[in-house]
């Protein structure tokens, strides 16, 4: 038997980044808190980690998947690709969803333990995964999530496969669906084709704080799931919360997760004792993410100083005990009457408004090109393509130059283009939310 080094807990860190300084009677302070995770397995613990991962595999086997028939085609080996990617030891199962969910391995409610005879008897099973029925997504998940009860393993995940819309289901059990399931596992969704709803997909992922994207060409899917399985396998600690803590007559406006993507976490907050909330991060490996915190502070005088904030990360405890935060960082107020102090933005709060901007610009544009409201779609993808030019976003000024003609960058003049593709609109609309780091100086 193998023998392999226990795994190392990852090491977190937190730094923030902030002007502190206020003018007399200035209340709203803004900081970015960057978490970085580092230090956790190494090559030779990989494989043991695997035992503490569960993963189930949502395959959409509705009608539609059989047009063009390439689409079902492509889920098969997809869901192949993702289980030969599985460590030995991760436990998992595949789930066939039509307007209902049904298990296709191992079955009778249990989750297989990967190795090479599983892995081999679940890609035979894959085999028999073929298109017909409807689509009701809650159904999907409810019976993942019972599932992925049953496991113990700290790592819980689902990777969610769908080619239409939800129309089986009224959205209000999708919703519920999402709040029962939500903290319970992570899970990435992904659209095959032009034929789903960006919102539902993009919401699926956001509720389960996952990754949402568009497979246009059925063809990339193995590589999708791939590298999507390759991302789960890689994470080592879940159920990480950042803690927010204010003083007396403090108050969070908003905690919004800025990188890699916008999500906001605000109406997500778990009170933790006097004046602090744990606001939910996810799983973690070996990566860095962004979190702008604004916090409304009472007026003060000049020359007045305080805490306004504490940021920290705290990890799960046995049997959901609370631990000690791990890592933390200082956001403070200062109020000056030196006009210049009080007037600059720190670069990284700067970036990131922006950012969240360029993302809400290019959603409303879209909507708007929709409703056929030109003016109004023009306007807000021209400022969209502005913000990406400024901030370095050369993915997303990518995709917005396949939906407008751009006469000038920097001055956000653009054009709506007559005929725009599905995949091309939906591409920018559901990756619209991804962001870059600040850049270094």
């Amino acid at each position: 038997m193998a023998n392999f080094a226990k795994p190392r807990a990852p090491r977190f860190s937190v730094e923030v980044y902030q002007n502190e300084f206020l003018p007399e009677g200035g209340r709203d302070v803004h900081a970015i808190v960057t978490v970085t995770s580092t230090g956790g397995a190494t090559a030779t613990t990989t494989r043991a980690l695997g035992q503490d991962a569960a993963v189930v595999i949502m395959v959409d086997c509705s009608g539609s998947m059989e047009y063009p028939p390439e689409k079902m085609r492509g889920a098969r080996e997809a869901t192949a690709a993702a289980i030969d990617t599985l460590r030995d030891g991760t436990a998992f199962a595949v789930i066939a969803g039509t307007h209902e969910a049904r298990e296709v391995y191992p079955g009778q409610g249990l989750l297989a333990t990967a190795g090479p005879d599983t892995r081999a008897r679940a890609k035979e099973a894959l085999r028999g995964l073929s298109a017909g029925g409807g689509t009701a997504i809650g159904t999907w998940l409810r019976l993942a999530d019972g599932l992925l009860r049953r496991s113990p393993a700290a790592i819980r995940h689902g990777i969610l496969l769908t080619d239409g819309r939800n129309e089986h289901e009224d959205p209000a059990v999708l919703r519920a669906t999402l709040d029962a399931c939500a903290g319970r596992f992570t899970c990435d969704a992904r659209g095959v084709g032009t034929d789903w709803e960006v919102k539902e997909v993009t919401g699926i992922a956001n509720a389960l704080l996952g990754s949402a994207d568009i497979v246009a060409d059925p063809a990339r899917l193995a590589e999708d799931f791939t590298l999507m399985m390759e991302k789960v396998m890689g994470k080592e600690v879940a159920d990480v919360a950042l803690r927010v803590w204010t003083p007396v007559g403090a108050e969070i406006r908003y905690v919004k997760q800025v990188s890699p993507s916008v999500r906001d976490l605000t109406g997500r907050r778990a009170e933790a004792g006097p004046r602090a909330g744990d606001y939910p991060t996810g799983s973690w490996g070996d990566e860095s993410r962004d979190y702008h915190v604004c916090v409304r502070v009472p007026q003060a005088s000049v020359g007045q100083e305080m805490l306004a904030a504490r940021a920290s990360l705290v990890l799960p405890g046995p049997a959901g005990e609370p631990r000690p935060p791990i890592a933390q960082g200082l956001v403070r107020a200062v109020w000056t009457n030196d006009l210049a102090a009080s007037t600059a933005i720190s670069p990284q709060v700067a970036h990131y408004t922006g950012q969240a901007e360029l993302a809400q610009a290019i959603q409303q544009g879209l909507e708007a090109r929709k409703m056929g409201d030109v003016d109004g779609a023009t306007a807000k993808l021209g400022r969209a393509v502005q913000l990406a030019s400024a901030s370095g976003n050369a993915d997303t000024a990518k995709l917005l130059a396949k939906v407008v003609d751009v006469v000038d960058a920097a001055a956000g003049t653009v054009r709506l283009k007559a005929k725009v593709a599905d995949a091309d609109e939906m591409t920018l609309e559901t990756r619209s939310t991804q962001t870059v780091r600040v850049k270094k100086t």
